[in-house]
Parts: structure tokens; sequence; C-alpha cells
């Protein structure tokens, strides 16, 4: 009875959101408030009837419920209970009802917080939200149902994929979906604003904080997948440059443009253009990510679907979305000029090379994605595009990117003094330049990548670092910097630290793979492993082999070194057949020993398995960088500390 009052409240707010989508836009083309109102209340109605069905199909997980067809195919009786109720969005139909949900929600929240903006843009930006939601609803009735009844109830359900069964996965999608479908606000208040023929700074003002909402929570939701990848999928790496992956990286790097764009729209109103641009091409790309992911037209371990007839539908929705938004900013275009001037030498100039760097990088990923999808539609082979295309084309960009992100906080507006500026940033410059020199000479080993990484890295910190002591001007002043201000140093620093993160682990790297039985040594990196035994027993839904390697410092002379210890598994699911790997991982300092158990060799008369030990150094800056650039995003979004106190006044 539950399942089906959730598909009767998604349908009912299918009806409520077609609504929606026609009453406040005639009632904003005919100036008829209580018609604009309708959008208010409908936005969440609809909201409540979305939960309604999301919290009816969490009740059947939890309940294991396999009367429900999809309960059946993604879940099973001695499963956890937190992959239970993660398995709602572990698949295809029930992801889909969460990005309705999400949807919903973010509809509320603009017709909550945005009762200020003038009634007509509220009006439109709802209305244009209802209609993709609306879109998005019709896809999961008509096309991935998550609901459906299956009669005969089985008496057991096939389980969820192993490699899914992660507490970093089960939160993986809500973030990835949060971001996703958090760009559509920036896409529906674009449409408005174009209706409107108004784009001006308090329509940027308002924007930025739902564009840094989105961007903040795609921002976790990618470094979630990758850090799972990094320790589940057992190869070593965090990032595969997947067309899944490359999905979800495409919108993250419009969205980074388009935050640039609305700070100089809300400072100086110029980028008109850019912003209305950029805000509907990081919607646009996250259904285009949408597509990829569940329309059957590429193979990735973490695509949902392989149904052909699905993809038709949301490739409709992102021509009509894409199509109809570019055909009204064309329409508008002689409307959304930016009236601001600013000369080559200002922060202006250094943000839009920047943009020009991020648009670039975007569409450096979008072809080396799609290009094997169109050479196999036209029947010309099978072509792989891999991490050497995109560090081929896209490391050039590197240097000069850094090189603007460090200028462009301490640059002036509109027009700056070269020789002026150019003292400021002496030395940072020089500080740099040493750092360099001492590399170069250095006998440590060092790639041309890795010394670019690096160096930019440190130039990017050393010149938030003079930034923020100048604006600060004494310990005091730390306390009086806005919390926008820290957030903007915060994602900076988080950018360097994910490159330098990256060039160690990738560039100077160490592996080794080898047959180990008890008694057995491998050393790399200046680390000694021993493998002690081998055990097997029972998990709460699998089986395994489990390994345990002692592990000491050969650096560490001392007669009492400390050992410590690394147990990687490797796991069997009865209820799915399929066996898993489950890497061993420690932090040392920034590095990371990383050891998988492969393969067991049956013709040993003792246990004896393969091993592949990896050490990644400065792996544990890439992470964090992650996490400061999620939490930068955070702080960005809080208001000024007057508008704090003038809001805490009206409350009291």
């Amino acid at each position: 009875m539950i399942i089906e009052l959730g598909h009767f409240a998604l349908v009912l707010a299918f009806f409520l959101a077609l609504l929606q989508a026609a009453v406040p836009l005639v009632g904003a083309a005919q100036n008829r408030r209580s018609w604009m109102v309708f959008a208010r209340q409908t936005a969440w109605s609809s909201l409540g009837l979305c939960t309604i069905a999301f919290v009816a199909l969490m009740h059947a997980y939890a309940l294991s419920d396999f009367s429900v067809k999809n309960v059946v195919e993604n879940s099973h009786t001695l499963k956890p209970l937190l992959y239970k109720l993660a398995g709602t969005w572990g698949n295809h139909e029930g992801s889909m009802l969460l990005w309705v949900w999400m949807l919903s929600f973010w509809g509320a929240m603009v017709a909550e917080r945005g009762k200020n903006l003038p009634a007509t843009l509220q009006a439109r930006a709802l209305g244009f939200q209802a209609m993709v939601t609306a879109g998005f609803m019709l896809f999961v009735l008509a096309a991935s149902n998550p609901f459906t009844r299956i009669d005969p109830a089985p008496p057991e359900g096939f389980g969820l994929n192993p490699v899914l069964q992660d507490p970093a996965l089960a939160i993986h999608p809500p973030f990835l979906y949060a971001g996703y479908v958090g760009f559509s606000v920036a896409f529906c208040f674009a449409m408005a604003a174009l209706l409107e023929k108004k784009i001006d700074a308090v329509w940027a003002g308002f924007l930025r904080p739902w564009v840094l909402a989105a961007w903040a929570a795609l921002t976790v939701g990618i470094a979630l997948g990758s850090i799972w990848a990094y320790y589940e999928l057992g190869w070593g790496g965090f990032w595969f440059w997947d067309p899944v992956e490359n999905a979800a990286l495409m919108p993250w790097l419009s969205g980074t443009a388009l935050l640039h764009c609305l700070s100089v729209l809300e400072k100086r109103g110029a980028m008109k253009n850019w912003t209305i641009f950029l805000a509907i091409l990081s919607f646009s790309l996250s259904l285009l990510g949408a597509f990829l992911v569940r329309s059957g037209v590429l193979t990735s371990v973490h695509a949902f679907a392989l149904d052909p007839a699905r993809g038709v539908f949301l490739l409709a929705l992102l021509g009509l979305a894409t199509g109809g938004a570019l055909f009204l900013y064309a329409l508008r275009a002689p409307y959304i000029r930016g009236a601001a001037l600013f000369r080559p030498f200002s922060r202006e100039t250094v943000l839009l090379l920047n943009n020009v760097f991020l648009f670039a990088a975007a569409a450096t990923v979008f072809m080396g994605t799609l290009y094997p999808l169109f050479m196999s539609a036209l029947g010309l082979g099978s072509v792989s595009v891999g991490a050497p295309y995109y560090a081929a084309v896209l490391l050039p960009m590197l240097l000069p990117f850094m090189a603007m992100m460090g200028l462009a906080p301490a640059m002036p507006w509109r027009a700056g003094k070269p020789r002026t500026t150019l003292k400021r940033f002496a030395a940072p410059l020089l500080l740099t330049l040493g750092a360099g020199a001492v590399l170069f000479f250095s006998p440590l080993p060092s790639t041309p990548v890795v010394m670019v990484s690096m160096l930019g890295a440190l130039w990017v910190v050393l010149t938030l670092g003079q930034d923020v002591l100048r604006k600060a001007g004494s310990l005091r002043g730390f306390l009086y910097l806005p919390a926008r201000y820290y957030g903007m140093v915060l994602a900076h620093a988080g950018f360097a630290l994910i490159v330098a993160g990256a060039a160690g682990a990738t560039q100077a790297h160490s592996e080794e793979i080898r047959w180990m039985a008890a008694g057995d040594r491998l050393r790399v990196a200046g680390y000694e492993l021993v493998m002690l035994n081998a055990v097997s027993d029972i998990g709460p839904n699998f089986n395994r082999d489990k390994a345990v390697f002692s592990v000491r410092n050969l650096a560490d002379s001392a007669a009492d070194t400390e050992y410590f210890f690394m147990t990687p598994e490797k796991r069997w699911y009865p209820e799915s057949e399929k066996a898993t790997s489950e890497a061993a991982l420690s932090l040392r300092g920034f590095d990371m020993l990383y050891a998988v158990l492969g393969d067991e060799d049956e013709k040993s008369a003792s246990p004896r398995f393969v091993l592949r030990v990896y050490y990644h150094p400065l792996i544990a800056l890439l992470f964090a960088g992650a996490g400061f650039i999620a939490l930068g995003g955070v702080l960005s979004m809080l208001p000024p500390r007057a508008a704090r106190a003038r809001k805490k006044e009206a409350q009291a």
C-alpha cells in the first residue's frame, strides 16, 4: 500500500509541476500577482509529494519488500541496513527519483529564499524550474518507474553491486546530484533574466550563493567518488579519466568559471554575456552527464543503465533545454551587453583569462569524452582516449592558469598601475624562482611536470598568504576579514594542494608486484613488508581471504623500530557471485602506502597470493585540497558581517 502511495504522490507532483510551469509564467507576462504567488505555493507542495514518493521507496528497501521489482534487483536481506537504504539511489530508477526530489527541493528553497526578489523574476524562475522538474518526472513515470510490482514476490533479492557497498559511495550520489541539479537554479534564473531583459548586480548577488552551494556539493561528490575509486577498485589510482568521471568534471569546470563571472558582475557589472552563457552551459553539461551515465552509449563501472530508449528520452530533454535556452540567449543578446569597462591590467582581465582557461579545459574534456562515441557511431572504429591525451592538452594550460590564480586576488578592479602591482608580487615571485632553482639543482628526482606543478602550487600559496597579511594589517585584522574572502583563499589554496598532490602521486610513485607466502619479504620506497599469515573467514554477506603484513621503515635503523600492520582482503559475495579487493592503506605523513591482494595460487600447498604495493607521495594533499575547496565554497556563501547584524536586528 505504501509503495502505491509513493507512486500516486509522484503522479500528483507531475501534474502540479505542469501547473507550476504554466500559471506563474502567464501571471508574470500579464502582471497577475496571485498567479505569480501560485509558484511559491506549488513549489512547496511539489517538494512534499516528492518526499512522500522517495520515502515510500526507501521504506520498501528498509523492509526488503521483494514485491517491488526495484528492490529485488538491488537489495538482499543479508545486506547491512546502511546499504539497503543506499540501494534506494544506487540504481538507475531510484537515482532518478532522487534527482527529481532534488529538483523539487531546490525549487522550494528558491521559493522560500527569493521572497525579496521582484515578483516577476521569481515567478519566471520557478516556472522554468517546474518545466525541468516535470520533464524528469515524466521520464521517471514513463521510462524508469521504481514502483513497479512483481507477482509473485521472490523470497530473496539479487543484492547491490558489491563494489558499491561502501560508506563513501553510499553518500556520494546525493552530493553529486545536489551539485548537478543545483545548477538548474542558475539555468532557470538565467532564463528568467533573459525574459526580464535585466541582468544586474542584484541578480548576480542573489544567484551567487546558489551556484556556490551547487558547486560545493559537486566538489564533495567528485571527491568522495575519487576517494572511493582510490581505495575500493584496487588499481591504485584516484582518477581514470573515465567518461562518467568526466561527466562530473565538465559542469564543475564551467561552474567554477560561472562563479568568477558572477563575482565580476556583482562588483563591476561586467561579463553579462559570459555569465548567462556559463549558467546555461553548466546545467546543460549536468544533463549531458545524466545522458552519458544512463543511455548505454558507454561502458563504465559508474554507469547505471544500458537502455537506448531511455537515452533517447534524456537526449530529447537535453536538446529541448539547451536548444531552447540558447535560442532565447541569441534573441536577447543585444540587451545583455556589459556596460562596465576595464583595462588590460586589472582583476577583470585576469579573471577573464582564467575563465578562458577553464572553458578550454571543459572543452578538452568534452572532446575527449565524446570523440570515441562519435567515431563509433560513424563506423570509423573503436578509439580509446585516456590519460596521455588529457596530460598533453591540459598540462600546458596549467602554468598560465595557476599564474593567473595567484595574481587575481591582489589585482585592483578596473585599472591598476603596472609598477605598483609588480612590486606587490616581487617577493612571492622571487621565492618561487628560488624554490625552482633548489629543485633543479637538488639530487632529488624531479620531472618537468612535478617541477611545474610544485612551483605553480607554491606561487598560489605565497601570493594568497601575502594578500591575507596585507589585507589583515595586524593580528586583530584577521578577525575582521569577511568570510567570503577566506572562502576564496581556502578554495584557491585547495586547488594548489590538489595540483601538488596529483603531481607527487602520479609522477613520483613507486610500485612493486610479487607472489607472497608466509615469511616472504617485499621492499618498496624504503619500506619492507613481511607476510605473517593468511586467514579466511565470513563477513555479514561475504566470504573473505585476508593476509596480514608487518611493515617497517628501512630508514629507521634504531633497534626498537616501530612496526605497523596492513591487512588487504579479497571478498566473495555469494548472492551476486562477484569478487572485490579491499585495499589496505597506511598514511605516512602526506604519503600513502597502498597494498592490494590479488589472485591466490591454487596449486600452492600453503596460502600464496599476488601482492601489489604502491607508494604515493603527497597523495594526502590531493584529498585535503578537495576538502579545502568545498569548505571555501561553504564559507563564501555566508553573508557579510553587516548583513548578518541587520538580520539579527530585524529578528529581535
